[in-house]
């Protein structure tokens, strides 16, 4: 199996050439020299464009790429196209059903696993559970639920039906490659229903955090939201963690849907909190 894997001048450059080689993977690396300045500089998973592009131009079967410190990683199908951490949890929950190996058929997600996403399971029979945004509480609902599976969109995935306790970039890397070329079929195919509802996320910086459910425009314009969606949608409003922010995210099935309601929101957000 041919491949481009950046390796964002991180950790992976002085292992992933020689892990694939022992995989019988012919690895073309790119990125893989680092100098101390340059990691993730215009490369790896922070820049997933850039393999796409290199799995376009050089004819690969597909691309792997890394972060800095290796502990997630995001792929390019053949096409050039970048697929993320929720077409990876897709992937990997697919064949570990298919093979019993998917304890409870549940999968852990975040809040911003894409709705696309658990649809597509839900047809499968398996179930998607929602945890805050962070690796460590992906991993806190998988040992409440007893699942083997957990993943977020920026391709930290979780796998418990080893020892693994958190994202392993190289780990990832194999697991789907060697579900890619046990199939005998292409990245792109084998998660070709997955259909993405168009998502924006608008940041609100803010002067205070007050509890939002407790300023009524900004609940108005919540509810008015989730109402006009009808379910064919989601919203959900958060403050960061670190910064004096409010993030708001919506999904939708139109772009049209989608941009109308997080302005409605943000604008709220705004008027009552701007900072």
């Amino acid at each position: 199996m041919k491949v481009v894997a950046d390796c964002a001048n991180g950790a992976a450059s002085a292992l992933a050439g020689e892990v694939f080689a022992a995989c019988g993977i012919e690895a073309q690396l790119i990125h893989h020299e680092p100098d101390g300045k340059n990691i993730n500089e215009n490369c790896g998973a922070l820049h997933p464009e850039v393999v796409a592009q290199e799995v376009k131009r050089r004819g690969a079967a597909l691309g792997v790429t890394f972060d800095g410190d290796a502990d997630r990683c995001l792929f390019a199908d053949s096409r050039g196209r970048v697929v993320n951490g929720d077409g990876v949890t897709l992937l990997v929950a697919r064949q570990m059903k298919a093979r019993n190996r998917l304890a409870g058929d549940v999968v852990v997600g975040t809040t911003m696993s894409n709705m696309g996403l658990e649809a597509v399971l839900r047809r499968e029979g398996i179930r998607l559970l929602r945890a805050p945004v962070g690796d460590k509480y992906v991993l806190e609902e998988m040992q409440k639920s007893g699942a083997v599976l957990g993943g977020e969109q920026s391709g930290h995935i979780i796998f418990r039906d080893g020892d693994a306790t958190t994202g392993d970039g190289l780990l990832t890397a194999l697991r789907v490659l060697q579900i890619v070329a046990a199939s005998g079929k292409r990245l792109e195919d084998l998660i070709s229903d997955l259909v993405v509802f168009p998502q924006v996320i608008k940041n609100v910086r803010v002067r205070e955090k007050q509890p939002l459910e407790q300023i009524p425009q900004v609940k108005r314009a919540i509810e008015e939201a989730e109402h006009q969606l009808d379910g064919d949608g989601r919203v959900v409003v958060r403050y960061s963690g670190t910064e004096p922010l409010a993030r708001v995210m919506v999904e939708a099935a139109s772009e049209e849907q989608m941009q109308r309601h997080a302005e409605a929101i943000a604008n709220a957000i705004q008027n009552a909190l701007g900072g």
